[in-house]
């Protein structure tokens, strides 16, 4: 397993380029594919924006300036892809976002892929009530463990933002789940 450094001269090189990417692939490929699931919540939905969010990689390398972490540039990558799929998926059914996630949390117990039980389908109906960039916030944080300071990079945001938003997206859940 290369490191950062290696694996972005790597991608850099027009020799090393696709060994290098699929390297990237392997050592990125699972978060990314849970960050977006996050998002999505639809296991074939998330592919298909992981895929995007590659292929979006392999075209735009050489517009990495290296002035964040690798992984940040992924997880923005992978954030936008998800938002526009989610925008995109709005307008051809010619509705609004928050019936699409409406939706898809309805059919999450359906998803042969969610292996949650009751208290984690309701979680996911607590974040889903979440305004989107509480959400994000909240996802990054609780369930992939980024500090602040790798939000901040990822989101292009500042710390203390990041901190108010996750505060207050903690509280709204809490008072979802107290609620029945």
């Amino acid at each position: 397993m290369q490191n950062e450094e290696q694996l972005i001269a790597g991608l850099q090189s027009a020799e090393k380029k696709n060994e290098a990417f699929k390297q990237l692939i392997s050592q990125y490929k699972e978060r990314l594919y849970w960050h977006i699931r996050k998002m999505v919540l639809n296991h074939d939905d998330a592919d298909d924006v992981l895929q995007n969010t590659f292929i979006k990689v392999f075209r735009h390398m050489d517009n990495f300036k290296e002035e964040s972490k690798l992984y940040s540039w992924l997880y923005r990558i992978a954030t936008n892809e998800a938002i526009t799929f989610l925008n995109s998926k709005a307008k051809q059914n010619n509705t609004t976002l928050e019936k699409i996630k409406d939706e898809s949390i309805n059919n999450l117990t359906a998803d042969v892929y969610f292996e949650g039980d009751e208290i984690q389908l309701k979680l996911q109906k607590a974040i889903a009530t979440l305004p989107e960039k509480q959400q994000l916030v909240f996802n990054m944080k609780y369930f992939d463990d980024l500090t602040y300071e790798e939000l901040s990079e990822i989101l292009e945001t500042s710390t203390g933002a990041l901190k108010s938003s996750y505060h207050l997206a903690v509280k709204k859940i809490t008072t979802y789940l107290s609620e029945d």
